[in-house]
């Protein structure tokens, strides 16, 4: 595989935008089931009372009153409702945002198969990566190509999300994109198709030594995170670096299944409710990793991330290195609210192997090395070369 400097630089902007979760948050959630859940309001008749008179008041003296519109102000009184908890994690997801939001965490979506990512300045729209053997592969696009207008749509002054909507669609349906590519103008289409995002990347380091980033952990993490194992040990690895540096978090489940391939027999992570009901996940130790292994974290490693290096730090079976990490130690239920619309709320606090809490704290690495931005040489990576220098001595020694 060709070395890719995206693996760190640009990785989260792009591929959040793609998915749309820039809103949606990422964090640590699992599914549950709205089944039962009845609306209770000690103070309806106030509450109808006073949304009564707001919107008598509106009709009557808002000034831009005939641009309002009655669907968007409710959206706004649920969304308000969730927010006065006053915790960032739980929200409310009007429709749209319930289908960008099942997307994003299933990792699959009708489009091209492009990473796109916006220049803050500039707003210029550049292709950062093309997934192999996509609609946008297929159809000519490269990586650093400059996306001037999709169909019949010039971008001037859209926002990215806006511009993703406008490529995302029906599988099986043509878009039309035209690019700048040296200069030149270039016009490509592309067949729309289902598309997994590429949420794992690897390759082999000097020495033998492989190295796996991480972008965060979807539905299709897991396959993706084996098949990258599976890679490396067929090349001969003989020890490894797993990058979760700016990776938000993801799936429980998923973060679960893919410790199951590295650590010994034992727990792995619990979970405990508001009523003190615990949930262990546990690994029988069957896929054991012995080789010299480190771990790569930052200030924006969290959730599943910290539960991952975590549990690897309180086995001890592999060096954490890096910056100390977010502290999210909580989890949210995602329910489907029957109409279109859903909501995630927190729900469950989780321990490590060792019964710690990381919640407002994070994850102290055992080697702390903050990255340093080299003018001379921007490719070069501090961070990276000290986990690759560790594994080196861990295998000399």
């Amino acid at each position: 595989m060709k070395k890719d400097n995206r693996f760190l630089k640009g990785a989260l902007v792009g591929a959040l935008a793609m998915f749309c979760m820039i809103v949606l948050g990422g964090g640590l959630w699992k599914f549950a089931s709205s089944a039962g859940v009845l609306p209770v309001f000690s103070t309806e008749g106030e509450a109808k009372q006073k949304l009564q008179l707001l919107d008598t008041i509106i009709n009557r003296y808002y000034l831009y009153e005939d641009e309002v519109k009655k669907e968007d102000l409710l959206e706004g009184l649920y969304a308000g409702y969730l927010a006065a908890l006053g915790d960032p994690y739980s929200m409310y997801f009007t429709e749209e945002e319930t289908e960008a939001l099942f997307e994003s965490v299933s990792g699959e979506f009708y489009g091209v198969g492009a990473v796109l990512s916006q220049d803050i300045k500039t707003g210029r729209i550049t292709i950062t990566q093309v997934y192999e053997d996509s609609p946008a592969d297929k159809a000519g696009l490269l990586a650093g190509d400059v996306l001037i207008q999709v169909d019949e749509h010039k971008i001037t002054d859209e926002s990215l999300d806006e511009v993703v909507n406008w490529i995302k669609g029906e599988q099986g349906t043509e878009v039309t994109l035209r690019v700048l590519r040296f200069e030149k103008e270039t016009e490509v289409t592309a067949i729309r198709d289902i598309v997994k995002a590429m949420t794992v990347q690897h390759e082999m380091k000097d020495g033998q030594i492989g190295y796996i980033y991480i972008q965060e952990f979807d539905d299709v993490t897991f396959d993706q995170f084996k098949e990258a194992l599976d890679a490396l040990e067929e090349q001969g690895m003989r020890g490894l670096v797993i990058d979760i540096r700016n990776n938000p978090g993801g799936n429980l489940d998923t973060v679960v299944e893919m410790l199951k391939l590295i650590l010994p027999k034992g727990d792995i992570v619990s979970i405990k409710d508001r009523d003190g009901e615990q949930e262990k996940y546990t690994c029988d130790g069957t896929h054991e990793f012995v080789k010299p292994l480190a771990i790569l974290v930052n200030q924006y490693s969290a959730s599943a991330s910290e539960i991952f290096s975590g549990a690897i730090q309180d086995y001890e079976i592999g060096e954490i290195i890096g910056m100390k990490t977010y502290g999210k130690g909580v989890v949210q239920d995602i329910l489907d609210l029957g109409d279109g619309t859903s909501m995630k709320i927190t729900t469950a606090e989780y321990f490590l192997p060792s019964g710690r809490s990381i919640n407002e704290k994070g994850i102290t690495p055992d080697v702390e090395v903050e990255y340093a931005y080299d003018e001379i040489n921007p490719d070069y990576d501090n961070q990276l070369e000290k986990a690759l220098e560790t594994v080196r001595e861990k295998i000399r020694s």
